[in-house]
C-alpha cells in the first residue's frame, strides 16, 4: 500500500515561455544595419524606409541611422481606412 495519498492530476499548470515581443529601439534613437527594431506577430507596425522585415514579422534595420515612428492613414482593398505605424530609418 501506498503510504501517501495520491496528489492526483490536473489540466492546468503548463505555461509557455515568454516570447519577448515589443519595441526594441526608441525613436531617435541611433542604430546599425542588422539590429532588430521591433519583434511582433503580425503586422502591428510597418516597415517603413531602410527597413527589412523578417518571415515571423521582425522588423529589423537594413541602413545605419536614427529610428523614426511616424503615423499614417492607409487605404485597405475594401476601401476602409486604416491608422497605421511606419517605422523607418533616417540615414545621418
Amino acid at each position: 500500500m501506498a503510504h501517501t495519498k495520491s496528489g492526483g492530476s490536473t489540466k492546468l499548470g503548463r505555461e509557455s515561455a515568454s516570447k519577448r515581443l515589443g519595441v526594441k529601439r526608441q525613436d531617435g534613437q541611433e542604430v546599425k544595419a542588422g539590429e532588430v527594431l521591433i519583434r511582433q506577430r503580425g503586422t502591428k507596425y510597418l516597415a517603413g524606409l531602410n527597413v527589412g522585415k523578417g518571415k515571423d514579422d521582425t522588423l529589423y534595420a537594413m541602413k545605419p541611422g536614427a529610428v523614426k515612428f511616424a503615423s499614417k492613414i492607409k487605404t485597405k482593398f475594401d476601401g476602409n481606412k486604416r491608422n497605421v505605424k511606419v517605422i523607418s530609418v533616417i540615414k545621418k
